[in-house]
């Protein structure tokens, strides 16, 4: 996966000058830098929109005591899509703009949760490692033994309790165990 970040961040500048050079010949090299100029523009005042309509919803849902709107997916889309226009090049221009689109955002959203759910489930897969299950409970987890077990009986661990109270003594005793107390 990191190779194939290197590879799209070196290809990317060479396809958008290959891109670039073709809509300069076809259309003039300064309405082609005027293209780039309005793509940016847009791109940036897309992203103080929606950046300044996120910051309300939150501060809205702060002083509320509620949790924000689960609308979170589109307003991320919306300010990549920002993002991408602002960035120079006809390439992210067209990327960014299906990112904006209403009729391809809810494609692009089902795509990047189905991408988002393999990633997942691989870094769970291999964060589990050999023998010890995945994180996220599944059968063969190594809590699965703890979770059999009655509360209260499970292992006697012996230690030493340090009480720090203000103005007071220090309070240590380690004759007795835990579950003595």
């Amino acid at each position: 996966m990191r190779l194939l970040l290197v590879l799209a961040f070196l290809a990317v500048p060479v396809l958008e000058i290959l891109v670039f050079v073709q809509v300069g010949q076809a259309i003039g090299v300064w309405p082609a830098v005027a293209a780039l100029v309005a793509g940016s523009l847009l791109g940036s005042w897309v992203i103080r929109r929606e950046g300044r309509k996120a910051w309300r919803k939150l501060q809205e849902a702060m002083q509320t005591g509620r949790m924000p709107e689960a609308g979170a997916p589109g307003g991320a889309l919306t300010i990549a899509g920002g993002v991408l226009l602002a960035v120079p090049g006809f390439l992210t221009d067209i990327v960014g703009l299906l990112f904006l689109l209403p009729f391809t955002q809810p494609l692009i959203r089902v795509l990047g949760a189905r991408f988002l759910a393999r990633r997942i489930r691989a870094f769970a897969e291999k964060s589990a490692g050999p023998g010890l299950g995945s994180p996220f409970g599944t059968p063969g987890s190594p809590f699965d033994a703890l979770r059999e077990q009655p509360p209260g009986s499970g292992p006697v661990i012996h230690g030493e309790v340090i009480r720090d109270e203000p103005g007071g003594p220090f309070t240590r005793d380690s004759s007795r165990d835990l579950t003595d107390r």
